[in-house]
């Protein structure tokens, strides 16, 4: 629970120090954070509940290690210590975090295990870059590599259940390799490997549209359905962001930077978040997670204010429209807080009856 609170502190304040830098009026310790947002969100908050989550699946007490160095990089960066502490906490938890993939490899080798212990790496891959180079513009395909292919693995390991295809594999290897050769390739030629980057992930998101199971589940009821059309969303936008990302989207000065990263960190990944949720936080945190059909709400709102935040950056001039959508945003984040803890909440009472 100690890093659950942890990354989940790195998540308010990342999520201020976000609005910041659209221009709103935040506390002053997020305002000066602006410029380390997507190391909060990315390495703080997402690398620690990544980190638990497979610690928890290892069951062995060195895997706890990883989420509990990259949730101290939090702290470290909320209390300004020095910035190689902080890269150094990080490379310490993608390091835990890549030798726990390892080990699962080598139970179960398999594609989808091969997949996560190559998302661990290109989390690895970007701390190092950000502290060879000072630039987090230097990390930012690897991370973005990090929660893509991660996500991507986790979705391959359930399309065994469906019946077997066989130029699915193949098709998802080139996806994945050309994200990865897109990121390799930003290290000496910056603009043609975020496109190549860019095509890679374009290339994943119709790979997880065509065999992904959501497909099949997007007609059952409850919180299946629910988990299903979180996912196809999230794959629609991956879809987006990568689109945006051909066009130079991914470059640091490009006008649409801000709609590229957000379709992917705010569509694509924290989709993936509302629909695993109800599944992932009960096996952490062992408690149970009803579903309710306000589950919908957060989801409905993350989307609406994503697609204004988007329209406020492609239209140019229309700053308010961009700032509005990330408020919408946060709120969206904030409203699914408060639906999951009152459905844990539920769970609870249910279980006294």
């Amino acid at each position: 629970m100690l890093c659950l609170a942890m990354a989940m502190l790195s998540l308010v304040v990342g999520v201020a120090s976000g609005l910041a830098r659209l221009g709103t009026v935040v506390p002053d310790l997020a305002a000066g954070l602006a410029g380390v947002h997507a190391a909060l969100m990315i390495c703080a908050f997402f690398g620690t509940v990544i980190g638990l989550e497979r610690a928890v699946a290892l069951a062995h007490p060195a895997a706890y290690a990883g989420p509990l160095a990259s949730g101290l990089g939090g702290l470290a960066l909320l209390l300004h210590l020095p910035l190689a502490w902080v890269q150094a906490l990080f490379i310490l938890a993608s390091l835990v975090l890549v030798g726990g993939a390892v080990a699962v490899t080598r139970r179960q080798l398999a594609l989808f295990t091969l997949t996560l212990a190559v998302g661990a790496a290109c989390w690895l891959a970007g701390n190092v870059a950000w502290a060879a180079s000072g630039l987090l513009q230097a990390a930012i395909p690897w991370w973005l590599a990090f929660l893509v292919v991660t996500i991507a693995g986790e979705r391959l390991e359930l399309t065994r259940f469906l019946p077997a295809r066989r130029e699915a594999p193949p098709l998802f290897r080139i996806a994945v390799g050309t994200i990865l050769a897109g990121a390799a390739a930003t290290i000496w030629f910056s603009s043609a490997g975020l496109v190549l980057f860019a095509a890679g992930l374009c290339a994943l998101s119709m790979w997880l549209l065509r065999y992904d199971i959501a497909r099949h589940n997007a007609g059952q009821r409850g919180l299946v359905r629910y988990i299903a059309l979180c996912l196809l969303s999230g794959y629609a936008w991956l879809a987006t962001g990568a689109a945006i990302g051909l066009l130079g989207g991914f470059e640091s000065a490009h006008p649409l930077r801000d709609a590229a990263l957000h379709a992917i960190t705010l569509g694509f990944v924290f989709a993936m978040v509302f629909g695993h949720a109800p599944i992932i936080f009960p096996a952490i945190a062992r408690v149970r997670m009803p579903y309710h059909p306000v589950f919908y709400l957060p989801l409905a709102l993350l989307h609406v204010s994503l697609a204004a935040r988007i329209a406020g950056t492609a239209l140019g001039d229309a700053a308010f429209l961009l700032r509005l959508g990330g408020v919408a945003n946060a709120v969206a984040l904030v409203a699914f807080i408060v639906t999951m803890l009152a459905s844990v909440l539920r769970g609870r009472q249910s279980a006294r009856r």
